[in-house]
């Protein structure tokens, strides 16, 4: 089993920056895959950002250039860095784990952005 214990949601003024934590503990194997996703009040959940283990990214169109992933395998933890934030931004979001033995899921985490 893995546990995935997400921090750092809040809410921010548009233009701020927030900093995203997941730290994972549990049964994790080298090779995966840490994504951050989110869900906004009646619209689907999306991938915002993903690392895998040896450390390429990606990211949606709608974040690039703003947010910044990125994990420490020795702690086993992904950040999300938020900067620029925009209204759009506000919602739930999800860290999860990607690896041979299935995907998991952290608890949420809000973010709000507004004046």
């Amino acid at each position: 089993q893995v546990q995935l214990v997400e921090s750092g949601g809040g809410l921010e003024q548009p233009g701020g920056s927030l900093r995203l934590s997941c730290a994972a503990s549990g049964s994790i194997f080298s090779i995966n895959a840490m994504d951050w996703y989110r869900q906004a009040p009646g619209k689907e959940r999306e991938l915002v950002a993903r690392i895998t283990s040896p450390g390429s990214t990606t990211y949606a169109d709608s974040v690039k250039g703003r947010f910044t992933i990125s994990r420490d395998n020795a702690k086993n933890t992904v950040y999300l860095q938020m900067n620029n934030l925009k209204p759009d931004d506000t919602a739930v979001y999800y860290c999860s784990l990607y690896q041979f033995s299935g995907r998991y899921w952290g608890q949420g985490t809000q973010v709000t952005v507004s004046s």
